[in-house]
């Protein structure tokens, strides 16, 4: 009697494991009877930076030189003005912890 039982388990197991095996095939997934972590998950979904990218709209900022040259030319004769009221960066090395540490 224990032998039939056996028997019928055994059976039962391995056609359970042949569907398995077959429906893997079929619908194209990753059998993994040991149940061992995979990064089959992860690396099956879909790459999202084209998308991300095309939330943001062109820069012409980087592309053209004039506007580049015109903001840098911005940038210097606000830094000018600065320096002739007094409010400009110290020169290298007066700065506030150069002074805090000399005294």
């Amino acid at each position: 009697m224990n032998g039939g039982g056996g028997l019928k388990s055994l059976m039962t197991a391995a056609m359970t494991r042949g569907v398995t095996e077959a429906r893997a095939r079929i619908f194209g997934q990753i059998l993994n009877p040991t149940a061992q972590r995979s990064p089959h998950k992860l690396l099956r979904k879909k790459l999202i930076g084209e998308k991300v990218a095309q939330w943001y709209p062109y820069d012409i900022k980087k592309d053209d030189p004039l506007v580049m040259a015109r903001q840098e030319q911005e940038r210097l004769s606000k830094l000018e003005m600065l320096k002739r009221r007094g409010k400009g960066p110290p020169k290298k090395g007066q700065g506030r912890r150069a002074v805090k540490r000399s005294k």
